[in-house]
């Protein structure tokens, strides 16, 4: 019996993948067990060391909450200005004019070959020369504004990657109705893009989380990861328990987005199945006479 994709398993190739599902399990078990007989011998796992964090509430309220209050923060500040950014880019550079498209892709290009922790220094040196922020919040707006010139270029990417995938009868079939380019766009080529775009935007959305790490690892911006680090030194250098607890936290925030974004994509691809309507000529004229007559009406009453 044979699939699609694959011929069915014999005998012989059951046997063998038993065989080495059996081996990398032997092999796992054999690396756990050296690694926590290694820190048992270092003494990491003595009870002091994790006992904080489970009979009492101080390191959660006074270190681990704040930091992970702040890490939330930034990735949401950047999630929030990347998206639009990395969109309007990605569009601009599909543009039919060279002085859009050209400029678009310059500084894409740009700032998507420069290291994010080279923008947050950047970002910081900028803000303490020319702007009156306060050095209380100057690494806050040095994270955010790393992340966001360098997430936006890679979403920009996306963007533009996830279009240029559609079929090419997509957008011939909507200007054959008579949409035009800009319409054709917003609602045939985007709705269907961003389904297909969705696991590459959520990836780098789970990147951005990641790297607020950089700051607290240079910048001084009091996330997740340093409260960590000070967190270790209050607590009798217990490094591993606490750098253990912060990579939980990590995974559960990232595995929660991961979750919601398979969620959603889910849900997006059931609520676009065709329900068989066909859009007619009248329809198309009516959409073309809506937006004419919007367009007059913000020309003759001011800025709408």
């Amino acid at each position: 019996m044979s699939s699609i994709l694959y011929d069915a398993q014999g005998p012989r190739a059951k046997r063998r993948n038993i065989v080495f599902t059996v081996v990398f399990l032997a092999a796992f078990a054999a690396l756990l067990w050296w690694v926590l007989s290694t820190l048992n011998d270092k003494g990491q796992l003595e009870w002091f060391l994790w006992k904080p964090f489970f009979t009492s509430g101080e390191p959660w309220s006074t270190y681990i909450w704040p930091g992970l209050q702040n890490t939330l923060k930034a990735a949401a500040l950047s999630v929030i200005i990347a998206l639009p950014l990395g969109a309007l880019f990605g569009i601009a550079r599909l543009s039919d004019h060279a002085w859009i498209r050209v400029p678009a892709g310059i500084v894409v290009e740009f700032f998507r070959a420069i290291p994010v922790l080279v923008l947050m220094i950047f970002g910081l040196a900028l803000f303490a020369e020319y702007t009156s922020v306060s050095s209380d919040d100057r690494p806050l707006y040095a994270v955010v504004t790393g992340l966001v010139l360098y997430n936006a270029s890679v979403l920009a990417e996306i963007v533009r990657a996830g279009i240029l995938s559609l079929p090419k009868g997509q957008a011939e079939g909507a200007m054959a109705i008579g949409l035009r380019k800009n319409q054709a766009m917003r609602l045939v080529l985007l709705p269907q893009a961003v389904t297909a775009m969705l696991p590459a935007i959520v990836s780098q959305l789970v990147v951005i989380v990641k790297d607020t790490a950089l700051g607290g690892a240079v910048l001084t911006f009091p996330e997740l990861l340093a409260a960590a680090n000070t967190m270790s030194g209050y607590y009798g250098a217990n490094v591993i328990a606490s750098l253990t607890v912060v990579s939980v936290l990590f995974i559960a925030l990232n595995f929660a987005l991961t979750s919601f974004a398979s969620w959603l994509e889910a849900r997006l691809r059931r609520s676009k199945r065709s329900t068989g309507a066909v859009l007619g000529a009248d329809d198309v004229d009516d959409l073309n006479a809506g937006e004419v007559g919007g367009a007059q009406k913000t020309g003759t009453g001011g800025t709408a």
